[in-house]
Protein backbone atom coordinates (compact mmCIF):
# COMPACT_ATOMS: atom_id res chain seq x y z
CA UNK A 1 0.00 0.00 0.00
CA UNK A 2 1.46 3.31 -0.83
CA UNK A 3 2.48 5.59 1.45
CA UNK A 4 -0.01 8.83 1.56
CA UNK A 5 2.27 11.82 0.00
CA UNK A 6 3.15 14.87 2.31
CA UNK A 7 2.43 18.19 0.63
CA UNK A 8 6.06 20.02 1.36
CA UNK A 9 4.23 23.62 0.84
CA UNK A 10 3.01 23.26 4.81
CA UNK A 11 6.16 22.00 6.52
CA UNK A 12 7.73 24.78 8.45
CA UNK A 13 11.06 25.52 7.31
CA UNK A 14 13.05 23.80 10.14
CA UNK A 15 11.27 20.42 8.76
CA UNK A 16 11.93 21.17 5.31
CA UNK A 17 15.77 21.42 6.40
CA UNK A 18 15.65 18.29 7.57
CA UNK A 19 13.45 16.06 5.25
CA UNK A 20 16.16 17.87 2.27
CA UNK A 21 19.45 16.51 4.54
CA UNK A 22 18.04 13.36 5.52
CA UNK A 23 16.76 12.65 1.98
CA UNK A 24 20.69 13.73 0.16
CA UNK A 25 22.55 11.63 3.01
CA UNK A 26 20.70 8.63 1.93
CA UNK A 27 21.63 9.16 -1.84
CA UNK A 28 24.85 10.32 -1.33
CA UNK A 29 26.01 8.12 1.92
CA UNK A 30 24.05 5.63 1.38
CA UNK A 31 23.29 4.96 -2.48
CA UNK A 32 19.67 4.68 -2.60
CA UNK A 33 18.01 5.31 -5.59
CA UNK A 34 15.88 9.26 -5.14
CA UNK A 35 12.67 7.72 -6.06
CA UNK A 36 12.92 4.71 -3.52
CA UNK A 37 13.80 7.80 -0.63
CA UNK A 38 11.32 9.84 -1.58
CA UNK A 39 8.76 7.52 -1.63
CA UNK A 40 9.69 6.02 1.72
CA UNK A 41 9.03 9.63 2.76
CA UNK A 42 6.01 10.07 1.22
CA UNK A 43 7.47 13.25 -0.19
CA UNK A 44 7.03 14.18 -4.12
CA UNK A 45 9.25 12.41 -6.21
CA UNK A 46 10.82 15.23 -8.11
CA UNK A 47 11.65 17.57 -4.95
CA UNK A 48 14.60 15.34 -4.53
CA UNK A 49 16.73 16.20 -7.65
CA UNK A 50 17.02 20.17 -6.92
CA UNK A 51 18.22 19.53 -3.78
CA UNK A 52 20.87 17.24 -5.33
CA UNK A 53 21.96 19.97 -7.89
CA UNK A 54 22.26 22.64 -4.08
CA UNK A 55 24.01 19.87 -2.86
CA UNK A 56 26.53 19.52 -5.81
CA UNK A 57 27.22 23.42 -6.10
CA UNK A 58 27.17 24.17 -2.26
CA UNK A 59 27.58 21.23 0.03
CA UNK A 60 25.48 20.66 2.96
CA UNK A 61 25.46 24.84 4.01
CA UNK A 62 23.04 25.16 0.42
CA UNK A 63 20.35 22.33 1.92
CA UNK A 64 20.00 25.09 5.28
CA UNK A 65 16.81 26.67 6.37
CA UNK A 66 16.13 29.17 4.07
CA UNK A 67 13.41 32.12 4.54
CA UNK A 68 12.28 33.94 1.59
CA UNK A 69 13.31 38.08 2.11
CA UNK A 70 10.21 39.48 0.02
CA UNK A 71 10.07 41.77 -2.21
CA UNK A 72 12.62 44.83 -1.99
CA UNK A 73 11.09 47.82 0.36
CA UNK A 74 9.80 50.79 -2.14
CA UNK A 75 10.50 53.12 1.03
CA UNK A 76 14.02 53.25 3.34
CA UNK A 77 13.15 52.61 7.01
CA UNK A 78 14.37 56.54 7.45
CA UNK A 79 11.65 57.72 4.81
CA UNK A 80 9.10 55.13 6.67
CA UNK A 81 9.62 56.83 9.88
CA UNK A 82 9.49 60.39 8.04
CA UNK A 83 5.97 59.41 7.05
CA UNK A 84 5.08 58.62 10.28
CA UNK A 85 6.48 62.05 11.13
CA UNK A 86 4.44 63.49 8.57
CA UNK A 87 1.20 62.18 10.66
CA UNK A 88 1.74 62.26 14.25
CA UNK A 89 0.63 65.43 16.33
CA UNK A 90 -0.03 66.91 12.38
CA UNK A 91 -3.04 67.43 10.14
CA UNK A 92 -2.84 67.55 6.18
CA UNK A 93 -3.22 71.32 6.06
CA UNK A 94 0.15 71.89 7.35
CA UNK A 95 1.27 70.18 4.36
CA UNK A 96 -0.33 71.98 1.87
CA UNK A 97 -3.99 69.99 1.74
CA UNK A 98 -7.25 71.39 2.16
CA UNK A 99 -8.80 69.00 4.04
CA UNK A 100 -8.14 68.47 7.52
CA UNK A 101 -8.30 64.71 7.79
CA UNK A 102 -6.04 61.98 6.96
CA UNK A 103 -7.17 59.82 4.14
CA UNK A 104 -4.81 56.93 2.76
CA UNK A 105 -4.93 59.14 -0.69
CA UNK A 106 -3.62 62.68 1.16
CA UNK A 107 -0.41 60.28 2.13
CA UNK A 108 -0.12 58.28 -1.61
CA UNK A 109 0.04 61.82 -2.64
CA UNK A 110 2.57 62.94 -0.20
CA UNK A 111 4.65 59.80 -0.66
CA UNK A 112 4.47 60.65 -4.72
CA UNK A 113 5.32 64.36 -3.99
CA UNK A 114 8.28 64.34 -1.43
CA UNK A 115 9.92 60.56 -2.36
CA UNK A 116 8.57 60.16 -6.26
CA UNK A 117 7.39 56.88 -5.28
CA UNK A 118 3.86 55.27 -6.42
CA UNK A 119 1.74 53.69 -3.75
CA UNK A 120 -1.37 51.71 -4.43
CA UNK A 121 -4.10 52.97 -1.59
CA UNK A 122 -3.92 49.13 -0.01
CA UNK A 123 -0.33 49.18 0.39
CA UNK A 124 -0.26 52.69 1.75
CA UNK A 125 -2.77 51.22 4.28
CA UNK A 126 -0.37 48.15 5.23
CA UNK A 127 2.49 50.70 5.07
CA UNK A 128 0.16 52.22 8.09
CA UNK A 129 0.02 49.71 9.77
CA UNK A 130 3.16 48.57 9.76
CA UNK A 131 3.86 52.12 11.94
CA UNK A 132 0.90 51.40 14.39
CA UNK A 133 -0.98 54.07 12.55
CA UNK A 134 -4.82 53.43 12.49
CA UNK A 135 -8.19 55.15 11.44
CA UNK A 136 -9.21 56.74 14.70
CA UNK A 137 -12.17 59.75 15.01
CA UNK A 138 -10.37 62.85 16.19
CA UNK A 139 -11.48 65.32 18.96
CA UNK A 140 -12.20 68.46 18.32
CA UNK A 141 -10.19 71.15 19.36
CA UNK A 142 -10.96 75.03 19.25
CA UNK A 143 -8.04 77.23 17.79
CA UNK A 144 -8.10 79.61 20.46
CA UNK A 145 -7.59 76.71 23.08
CA UNK A 146 -4.21 77.75 25.06
CA UNK A 147 -2.03 74.64 25.60
CA UNK A 148 0.17 76.05 27.91
CA UNK A 149 -2.94 76.95 30.19
CA UNK A 150 -4.09 73.29 29.94
CA UNK A 151 -1.00 72.23 30.74
CA UNK A 152 -0.13 74.62 33.55
CA UNK A 153 -3.96 73.22 35.04
CA UNK A 154 -3.12 69.97 35.22
CA UNK A 155 0.75 69.99 36.62
CA UNK A 156 0.19 73.57 38.92
CA UNK A 157 -3.29 74.84 39.23
CA UNK A 158 -5.09 71.54 40.06
CA UNK A 159 -3.04 69.71 42.17
CA UNK A 160 -2.44 73.15 43.93
CA UNK A 161 -5.92 73.44 44.43
CA UNK A 162 -6.20 69.95 45.70
CA UNK A 163 -4.24 70.33 48.20
CA UNK A 164 -6.15 73.31 49.43
CA UNK A 165 -9.44 71.68 49.45
CA UNK A 166 -8.11 68.81 51.97
CA UNK A 167 -6.08 71.26 54.17
CA UNK A 168 -9.75 73.51 54.60
CA UNK A 169 -11.76 70.27 54.48
CA UNK A 170 -13.20 71.18 51.47
CA UNK A 171 -14.58 68.78 48.33
CA UNK A 172 -13.84 69.73 45.08
CA UNK A 173 -16.55 69.13 42.54
CA UNK A 174 -16.96 69.28 38.76
CA UNK A 175 -19.87 71.32 37.13
CA UNK A 176 -21.02 71.14 33.70
CA UNK A 177 -24.52 71.70 31.56
CA UNK A 178 -25.57 69.95 28.21
CA UNK A 179 -28.75 69.51 26.15
CA UNK A 180 -30.48 67.06 24.81
CA UNK A 181 -33.06 66.54 22.17
CA UNK A 182 -35.63 64.12 21.21
CA UNK A 183 -34.42 63.99 17.70
CA UNK A 184 -30.75 63.15 17.72
CA UNK A 185 -29.12 62.27 14.63
CA UNK A 186 -29.13 58.68 13.18
CA UNK A 187 -26.17 56.12 13.03
CA UNK A 188 -25.91 54.43 9.78
CA UNK A 189 -28.19 51.15 8.82
CA UNK A 190 -28.47 48.82 6.54
CA UNK A 191 -30.61 48.60 3.51
CA UNK A 192 -31.29 47.75 -0.09
CA UNK A 193 -28.43 49.46 -2.69
CA UNK A 194 -30.46 52.97 -4.14
CA UNK A 195 -33.34 52.89 -1.30
CA UNK A 196 -32.93 54.96 1.48
CA UNK A 197 -33.88 53.32 4.96
CA UNK A 198 -36.87 54.70 6.77
CA UNK A 199 -36.70 55.11 10.61
CA UNK A 200 -40.36 55.78 12.23
CA UNK A 201 -40.53 58.36 14.97
CA UNK A 202 -42.32 61.13 16.62
CA UNK A 203 -42.74 64.17 14.86
CA UNK A 204 -43.14 66.36 18.23
CA UNK A 205 -39.60 67.56 18.95
CA UNK A 206 -38.65 67.89 22.84
CA UNK A 207 -35.71 69.32 24.04
CA UNK A 208 -34.35 69.24 27.95
CA UNK A 209 -31.04 70.96 29.25
CA UNK A 210 -29.07 69.47 32.55
CA UNK A 211 -26.85 70.61 35.16
CA UNK A 212 -24.49 67.98 36.81
CA UNK A 213 -21.98 68.04 39.48
CA UNK A 214 -19.49 65.00 39.84
CA UNK A 215 -16.59 64.12 42.54
CA UNK A 216 -13.74 61.86 42.28
CA UNK A 217 -15.20 59.95 45.13
CA UNK A 218 -18.32 59.08 42.93
CA UNK A 219 -20.65 61.81 44.62
CA UNK A 220 -23.19 62.83 41.59
CA UNK A 221 -26.07 65.83 41.46
CA UNK A 222 -28.03 67.13 38.63
CA UNK A 223 -30.86 68.85 38.03
CA UNK A 224 -33.15 69.23 34.66
CA UNK A 225 -34.33 72.93 33.08
CA UNK A 226 -35.70 74.05 30.23
CA UNK A 227 -34.73 77.36 28.53
CA UNK A 228 -31.55 79.04 28.94
CA UNK A 229 -28.91 79.32 31.61
CA UNK A 230 -28.42 82.65 33.01
CA UNK A 231 -27.04 83.90 36.08
CA UNK A 232 -30.35 83.88 38.10
CA UNK A 233 -31.24 80.16 37.07
CA UNK A 234 -27.66 79.51 37.81
CA UNK A 235 -28.05 80.81 41.39
CA UNK A 236 -31.00 78.84 41.96
CA UNK A 237 -28.99 75.76 40.64
CA UNK A 238 -25.79 76.72 43.03
CA UNK A 239 -28.76 76.92 46.38
CA UNK A 240 -30.37 73.49 45.68
CA UNK A 241 -26.69 72.14 45.23
CA UNK A 242 -25.31 73.12 47.95
CA UNK A 243 -28.06 72.37 49.71
CA UNK A 244 -27.20 68.70 49.86
CA UNK A 245 -23.45 69.42 50.49
CA UNK A 246 -22.40 69.29 54.24
CA UNK A 247 -18.69 70.36 53.82
CA UNK A 248 -17.27 73.12 52.21
CA UNK A 249 -16.96 73.47 48.21
CA UNK A 250 -15.22 73.85 45.46
CA UNK A 251 -16.91 73.99 42.20
CA UNK A 252 -15.21 74.29 39.03
CA UNK A 253 -16.38 75.37 36.29
CA UNK A 254 -16.21 76.65 32.86
CA UNK A 255 -16.43 80.26 31.36
CA UNK A 256 -19.98 80.21 30.74
CA UNK A 257 -21.29 84.42 31.42
CA UNK A 258 -23.95 82.85 33.78
CA UNK A 259 -20.89 81.15 35.94
CA UNK A 260 -18.97 84.73 35.69
CA UNK A 261 -21.99 86.75 36.79
CA UNK A 262 -21.78 89.43 39.10
CA UNK A 263 -24.94 88.15 41.03
CA UNK A 264 -23.21 85.12 41.60
CA UNK A 265 -19.70 86.43 42.33
CA UNK A 266 -22.44 88.56 44.89
CA UNK A 267 -23.55 85.19 46.14
CA UNK A 268 -20.12 83.58 46.75
CA UNK A 269 -19.02 86.01 48.51
CA UNK A 270 -21.70 86.02 51.07
CA UNK A 271 -20.93 82.46 52.09
CA UNK A 272 -17.71 83.37 53.30
CA UNK A 273 -15.48 80.65 52.43
CA UNK A 274 -18.59 78.23 51.96
CA UNK A 275 -18.42 78.10 48.30
CA UNK A 276 -15.42 78.87 45.95
CA UNK A 277 -15.70 79.10 41.96
CA UNK A 278 -12.81 78.08 40.16
CA UNK A 279 -12.46 78.30 36.48
CA UNK A 280 -10.95 75.62 33.56
CA UNK A 281 -8.92 77.16 30.75
CA UNK A 282 -10.73 78.04 28.16
CA UNK A 283 -11.84 75.48 25.20
CA UNK A 284 -10.96 72.95 27.14
CA UNK A 285 -13.93 71.07 27.99
CA UNK A 286 -12.21 67.11 27.92
CA UNK A 287 -10.56 68.84 31.15
CA UNK A 288 -14.18 68.58 33.10
CA UNK A 289 -14.76 64.74 34.05
CA UNK A 290 -18.62 65.75 33.89
CA UNK A 291 -18.37 66.06 30.22
CA UNK A 292 -18.53 62.10 30.49
CA UNK A 293 -21.80 62.27 31.95
CA UNK A 294 -23.58 63.59 28.67
CA UNK A 295 -21.35 61.32 26.85
CA UNK A 296 -22.08 58.50 28.85
CA UNK A 297 -25.72 59.13 28.22
CA UNK A 298 -25.35 59.99 24.69
CA UNK A 299 -24.06 56.77 23.47
CA UNK A 300 -25.22 54.45 26.15
CA UNK A 301 -28.50 55.84 28.05
CA UNK A 302 -31.83 55.32 27.49
CA UNK A 303 -32.09 59.07 26.19
CA UNK A 304 -30.58 57.85 23.14
CA UNK A 305 -33.42 56.02 21.73
CA UNK A 306 -36.04 57.49 19.59
CA UNK A 307 -39.21 58.28 21.66
CA UNK A 308 -42.19 56.48 21.71
CA UNK A 309 -45.79 58.42 21.07
CA UNK A 310 -46.62 60.14 24.13
CA UNK A 311 -42.93 59.65 25.69
CA UNK A 312 -41.63 62.37 27.45
CA UNK A 313 -38.11 62.93 27.00
CA UNK A 314 -37.71 64.45 30.52
CA UNK A 315 -38.47 61.24 31.84
CA UNK A 316 -35.66 59.44 29.99
CA UNK A 317 -33.41 61.86 30.54
CA UNK A 318 -34.57 62.03 34.44
CA UNK A 319 -34.11 58.17 34.26
CA UNK A 320 -30.47 58.38 33.23
CA UNK A 321 -29.48 60.69 36.15
CA UNK A 322 -30.93 58.23 38.71
CA UNK A 323 -29.02 55.23 37.03
CA UNK A 324 -25.54 57.27 37.13
CA UNK A 325 -26.44 58.93 40.58
CA UNK A 326 -26.64 55.38 42.00
CA UNK A 327 -23.70 53.98 40.68
CA UNK A 328 -20.60 55.56 42.15
CA UNK A 329 -18.38 53.59 40.68
CA UNK A 330 -19.50 54.79 37.14
CA UNK A 331 -19.31 58.52 38.36
CA UNK A 332 -15.73 57.91 39.69
CA UNK A 333 -14.53 56.43 36.62
CA UNK A 334 -15.11 58.94 34.71
CA UNK A 335 -12.07 60.82 36.49
CA UNK A 336 -9.57 58.41 35.21
CA UNK A 337 -10.37 58.90 31.93
CA UNK A 338 -6.85 59.41 29.72
CA UNK A 339 -8.33 62.87 28.77
CA UNK A 340 -8.89 63.64 32.35
CA UNK A 341 -6.83 61.46 34.59
CA UNK A 342 -7.40 64.01 38.09
CA UNK A 343 -6.76 61.71 41.32
CA UNK A 344 -9.66 60.51 43.70
CA UNK A 345 -10.01 63.64 46.02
Amino acid sequence: MAMARIDGRKLDHKALEHWRILAVKRVIEDGERPSAVMDSLGLCRTSIYPWLREFQDGGWAALAERIASGPEPRLTEAQRQQVRKWIIGKDPRQHGFDFGLWTRRIVQELILKRFGVEFCLTSVGKLLASLDITPQKPLRRAYERDPLAVERWRKEVYPRLRKRAKKRGAVIFFLDEAGFQSDPRLGRSYGLKGQTPVVACSGQRQSINVISAVNASGAFWSATYTGRLNAESFLGFLKDFLGSQRTKVFLVVDGHPAHKAKLIQKYVAGLKGGLELHFLPPYAPDLNPDEFVWNYMKSTGVSKKPLKKNESLRERVEQDLRTIHADSRLVASFFLAESVAYTND
